[in-house]
């Protein structure tokens, strides 16, 4: 069991949906029902605070009964709803409601919403705080859907003071449009083209900007889905100077390499893309040392024809649905690096919760928390079946891909959630 104090053997005592206390393996008295684990991992459950559902108005691209039955399959307990590629976007509480009301009824894991901040919708932010967002996303280049205008720094003037008395962390895409260069006229197959194209410069100009900000008026910033490790230092530094700027990185970035892909393998494309062996191995290095503060997913799904371009990457859509795999996908390179699992605990369930403002409640083994707990199989591994993937569309680029750590139960409140039922295979295959 990976509990705050480390890896041990225990017994973990669940009643009404709380872990009522956790005890020695042996603790358990008659009557009791148990659930032996053996040999397996007993985790907290994955917090995934980046998660575009898309529903309301876009659920052909994924809907909340899809997406939750996938993260429940990976081992996710809670998600964090990104507020774009859904119609209306989340960016009034009128909008926020529309997204709960979708939800309900349909979800399979715990679902939080995440505000969306667009130039113009600042007397918005108050509303959708009170209306119960766990924090708010900005993009500074182009979403990549209408809905969702991008920010630039008079908004985020304008935004900053409002966001530092209500407490909430902004989210941020930070690439500098100014850095990206314009798509080739008739488009390319060439992978290193769409790399060339988004330069880390991009990452390293947009977070300075962020940064910059920061020190004017102090406001939590979470940066999204780094993608080189060369925006680091600055990070680093700012965090050593006080200022509350957190980051993290995505399971595709620490998994995939540039100079792997192959030219026309659009079920790679993201944004920012992913880089060569050198900036993974950086990624790895910096999660590893504590500079990075979690994984998330940055599930994005959407129709496959929106996918298949005939092998265009600057017309597919830039975006990977991984929700199922993000476990299975950290772990794996992370045992290849000696690291345990208490560390994915800490990067995938405990600093997630406390970005999210959830830590009172989930993301520890713990009295007094929420029952979500994941128990997996670290020895076991498993070739990617896109076929036995639940989330909606099945593009992947893990597919046939060997991975390590099998989930085998996912419980939410105390209620198992995967495998649905005792005949169903408790794996990700």
């Amino acid at each position: 069991m990976v509990t705050p104090s480390g890896v041990r053997a225990a017994s973990v005592h669940i009643a009404g949906g709380r872990i009522t206390r956790v005890g020695e393996w042996s603790d358990v008295a008659t009557g009791d029902e148990i659930v032996d684990a053996g040999d397996w991992i007993v985790m907290p459950g994955v917090i995934d605070t980046h998660v575009h559902v898309n529903d309301p108005g876009r659920a052909e691209w994924e809907g909340f009964e899809t997406a939750t039955r996938a993260a429940a399959a990976g081992g996710v307990t809670t998600i964090l709803d990104m507020p774009l590629n859904s119609i209306p976007a989340t960016t009034s509480a009128d909008a926020l409601r529309a997204k709960q009301n979708a939800a309900a009824g349909r979800s399979h894991v715990n679902v939080e919403f995440i505000g969306g901040l667009v130039p113009g919708n600042a007397s918005q932010l108050e509303g959708l705080a009170r209306a119960g967002v766990r924090a708010f996303k900005c993009f500074l280049t182009p979403s990549g859907v209408e809905e969702f205008s991008h920010v630039e720094e008079k908004d985020l003037r304008e935004a900053f003071p409002i966001l530092a008395t209500l407490g909430l962390p902004l989210m941020v895409h930070a690439e500098e449009p100014a850095c990206i260069l314009p798509a080739p006229p008739d488009g390319s197959r060439s992978y290193a083209s769409y790399v060339a194209s988004r330069h880390p410069r991009a990452e390293r100009v947009a977070i300075g900007m962020m940064i910059a900000l920061m020190e004017w008026c102090p406001t939590a910033v979470h940066i999204v889905h780094l993608s080189s490790a060369s925006s680091l230092r600055a990070i680093v530094a700012a965090k050593h100077r006080g200022l509350p700027i957190t980051v993290e990185t995505c399971p595709h970035y620490l998994t995939f390499a540039a100079d792997e892909i192959p030219d026309g393998a659009t079920e790679y494309k993201c944004a920012p893309p992913i880089r060569d062996s050198t900036e993974r191995a950086a990624l790895w290095k910096a999660l590893i040392d504590g500079e990075i503060d979690l994984v998330a997913s940055d599930h994005s799904p959407c129709p496959p024809e929106m996918k298949q371009t005939a092998g265009d990457f600057f017309s597919a859509w830039g975006g990977i649905a991984s929700i199922q795999l993000s476990l299975s996908a950290v772990w794996t390179g992370a045992r290849a690096r000696g690291a345990d699992p208490a560390r994915l605990a800490d990067w995938m369930c405990a600093a997630p919760a406390r970005l999210a403002g959830l830590a009172s409640r989930t993301g520890a083994i713990v009295a007094d928390h929420d029952a979500d707990i994941v128990i997996w199989d670290p020895d076991a591994s498993f070739i990617v079946d896109p076929a036995a993937l639940r989330h909606r569309h099945r593009v992947t680029p893990y597919a046939g891909r060997q991975l390590f750590g099998v989930v085998r139960a996912t419980y939410v409140g105390g209620r198992r959630v995967f495998p649905e039922s005792l005949h169903e295979t408790a794996s990700p295959q």
